[in-house]
């Protein structure tokens, strides 16, 4: 079997095509390298340098070669920016998705579809845990891009046969556990990846908001380790060769940390204490997002191994602490 994967420069893409590759699937990559890094993709796969908001190159991608399903990672991914610019999110997000959707249906009818969507298209929830059937009200522009493709997958799978998984992230995170491989966004948003920057130049950490009604009162998230994650995708796929139609699915371990408990395992792991500055809350930040994944284990039997907390940190802080040739020095 052969997938196209998009955004396999990327952070979650890079270690999807990995597997992939180990796995023994032909995987080409489609990267603008916008804000992936080529050095990311691996050596044994094919690379396709381009944009999906150019609907021409998606083509002849699609007139080049033949694949059996496409795995769909390349998307901007920050809350923040997303409220400064949506329109940009709209065009990338949105119709950059709609672009790949026709391109690859209409050029090569290829039709098992893998969508990287997000816990965003809740909103603030009015259930916590979330099951997929919560209702969608995002309240930021990138929320509302998932959900907008999500929203189009149905539209193609009623009027084009399109059969499609999507799976709603709960904030991904980790490294690989030799070290070679880890999260390095630009700009990099992220609490985890921001905290062990912090942590490894012994800086100042910014975080936003401790007034929310949440113990300690710090915002709550579900952590998803990027290995689990990929994990999530196989299954995916195995359902699509198996089985027609639309599905849809929470990918994270029903277990929510604190910002408050993020930093902590931060310095304990690193052995810095570094400085947290207490800043106002970031527009779009939903108070509470920690997932209900009974249906992804129960239909695909995804059973999470790495997404404890401090598996999460420590494997993130070894990729940091290696490709960042600092030497951290304790302080107290």
């Amino acid at each position: 079997m052969k997938i196209l994967v998009t955004g396999g420069a990327g952070y979650i893409g890079s270690f999807m095509v990995k597997r992939l590759l180990d796995d023994g699937y032909g995987v080409t990559v489609i990267d603008s390298l916008e804000r992936g890094h080529k050095e990311a993709i691996d050596s044994r796969a094919e690379f396709e340098h381009g944009d999906l908001k150019d609907i021409g190159f998606l083509e002849r991608v699609f007139r080049k070669d033949s694949f059996d399903a496409v795995m769909h990672f390349a998307a901007y991914t920050s809350v923040e920016e997303s409220t400064k610019d949506p329109q940009k999110y709209y065009q990338n997000n949105t119709k950059g998705s709609e672009n790949l959707l026709t391109a690859m249906i209409e050029t090569n009818k290829i039709d098992k579809f893998i969508f990287s969507s997000s816990a965003a298209v809740y909103g603030n929830p009015i259930k916590v845990p979330i099951p997929e059937d919560h209702p969608k009200n995002p309240i930021n522009p990138y929320g509302k891009s998932k959900l907008e493709v999500e929203e189009m997958l149905i539209n193609f799978q009623k009027k084009k046969g399109l059969s499609f998984v999507s799976l709603r992230y709960f904030n991904a995170a980790g490294g690989a556990f030799d070290g070679s491989m880890g999260e390095n966004h630009n700009p990099e948003t992220h609490i985890i990846p921001l905290a062990i920057k912090a942590a490894l130049t012994n800086s100042e950490f910014n975080l936003y908001g401790t007034d929310y009604g949440t113990p300690d009162g710090t915002c709550i998230r579900d952590y998803i380790h990027v290995i689990d994650l990929v994990e999530a995708h196989i299954l995916a796929l195995d359902k699509l060769e198996k089985e027609k139609g639309g599905f849809f699915y929470n990918v994270g371990t029903g277990k929510g940390y604190s910002n408050k408990e993020v930093l902590n395992m931060v310095k304990k792991l690193s052995g810095i204490d570094f400085k947290v500055r207490i800043a106002k809350r970031r527009p779009g930040d939903p108070e509470v997002l920690v997932s209900d994944p009974a249906k992804i284990i129960r239909e695909l039997g995804f059973k999470p191994q790495y997404s404890d907390l401090e598996t999460i940190v420590k494997t993130a802080f070894d990729w940091h602490k290696k490709s960042s040739k600092l030497i951290p020095t304790k302080s107290g």
